[in-house]
């Protein structure tokens, strides 16, 4: 059944009938929800011929800031997906059709959104700093939230804490998400019984909702439990850390015969499931050699986030040994080791413990969320790292305020040069820091989310305006 039809028991529909006469070629419009998403409404539309066609729509009173549709569909029927809705809301909308070179504007029509669902409401609450001005570059994005328990949610906020897009699945978590290049979000979806990132699943979906991408483990090569991070490389495959489970003596360290030891690895995998690429901490590092591995055996290393750097090799991030390695993407090698007991110097002040988020940043530098377990109080650090004489300099570093300490994920962002996208996932609170450490924004959440992105509008064209 037609979603209009479902949506005609909760009032929104309407079925307007035009007819052909001065010149409009638009003969029917019945209007509903896309993907039965509350921000997201579908027009119907009938013409008397095949056309060129879109919706323009703006919020009804208002200094008409027009938007404009997304259209699918040929021939003489047209699905037209207005996503810059807000709820509750009454809006005013008309079809203009080209025909030839001509253009003819319908007479306008309104419709109101609904309120989203209870469960939706009271997700954010954000607060601005008393004399503090937010960032121009803050207001002209969206923070990308994800809820990692079934009733799996991603969301897209703004900085009033107003959900702008989401997207639901019922039985699985959202544990880790991502925005590609491609204007699409990538997942790893697991159950609630599953780690707090980790997962089974795959999935993406487009800006709309729509599925462009599900896969399944057991589906192909994809055998693993994977988690912590899902990625596009440049020729879009799928990029992840997987489980690696290995068999071992540890009979001569006091261990059983047939010990398991949980390491990680970096896997790409084709949009079919089958693998590309391999590699694995067990390929660079001996676990009888480590005095810790009976304690650490359950999850030797911990990896928890895997970027790229600027030449293509790879940045992976380590909880269990604090340290941040980047890897030869070709041959696997470990170019170099960042962190306590690592092969790049660190200056005697840089003394962060434990480290999620790991990526480089605009200005160049490796730059992540310091979780400081040891100091209780955590932090966000940017480094400049000389590879070749395998040095670093601190360029940047925040000490955040003991009340928010957040010893485990969390993640840091810059937003201009000045100031930091901050998630403090177990306080339950996203912060916009400056430079000083001094907070020019808060937003509580009612999610724990895992981190918490930043998205400009002009990467979210045409589907999300300001």
């Amino acid at each position: 059944m037609k979603d209009w039809f479902k949506v005609l028991a909760a009032g929104l529909l309407v079925s307007v009938i035009c007819g052909c006469s001065g010149g409009n070629l638009v003969k029917e419009i019945h209007i509903g929800l896309y993907n039965n998403n509350e921000l997201k409404i579908k027009l119907e539309v009938m013409t008397s011929k095949p056309v060129d066609l879109y919706a323009e729509y703006w919020i009804e009173g208002k200094q008409p800031v027009k938007y404009r549709s997304t259209t699918t569909g040929n021939g003489t029927s047209y699905k037209l997906v207005l996503c810059n809705i807000l709820p509750d809301t009454t809006y005013s909308y008309h079809i203009v059709t080209v025909d030839g070179g001509d253009s003819v504007v319908s007479k306008p029509h309104t419709f109101k959104s609904h309120q989203l669902p209870l469960f939706l409401q009271e997700q954010f609450h954000a607060k601005t700093a008393a004399k503090a001005t937010l960032p121009a570059q803050f207001n002209d994005g969206l923070m990308l939230i994800n809820k990692r328990y079934a009733p799996g949610v991603a969301f897209l906020v703004d900085t009033k804490g107003q959900i702008r897009w989401y997207h639901m699945i019922d039985r699985l978590g959202f544990k880790v998400i991502n925005f590609t290049k491609d204007r699409t979000l990538l997942s790893i979806l697991g159950r609630n019984d599953e780690s707090t990132s980790y997962g089974s699943e795959i999935l993406e979906i487009n800006m709309l909702g729509d599925t462009l991408l599900h896969l399944t483990k057991g589906q192909g090569d994809f055998k693993q439990t994977i988690h912590h991070e899902i990625l596009k490389n440049d020729k879009g495959q799928l990029v992840t850390i997987f489980v690696d489970q290995r068999l071992m003596d540890l009979t001569a360290i006091g261990g059983g015969k047939k010990d398991t030891v949980n390491g990680d690895g970096i896997m790409v995998m084709d949009k079919t499931g089958k693998q590309l690429y391999k590699w694995s901490v067990f390929d660079v590092m001996d676990p009888l050699k480590d005095p810790k591995i009976l304690k650490t055996k359950k999850d030797w290393m911990h990896a928890n986030s895997l970027s790229y750097d600027t030449d293509g090799n790879y940045l992976m991030s380590f909880y269990n040994n604090g340290q941040i390695w980047k890897i030869d993407a070709h041959n696997g090698k470990v170019i170099y080791k960042f962190g306590k007991g690592g092969t790049i110097a660190m200056p005697a002040d840089c003394n962060f413990t434990q480290a999620h988020a790991a990526h480089i940043n605009k200005q160049g530098n490796l730059m992540f969320f310091d979780n400081g377990v040891e100091k209780h109080q955590s932090g966000v650090y940017a480094m400049k790292i000389d590879e070749k004489n395998q040095t670093s300099s601190i360029a940047m570093h925040i000490t955040l305020p003991k009340e928010i300490f957040n010893g485990r994920m969390g993640s840091a962002y810059l937003i201009n040069d000045t100031t930091t996208l901050v998630c403090c996932s177990k306080r339950h609170i996203i912060v916009l820091a400056n430079n000083k450490g001094v907070l020019q924004w808060t937003m509580e959440t009612s999610v724990p989310t895992y981190r918490a992105g930043f998205i400009k509008y002009e990467q979210l064209d045409p589907y999300l305006k300001p």
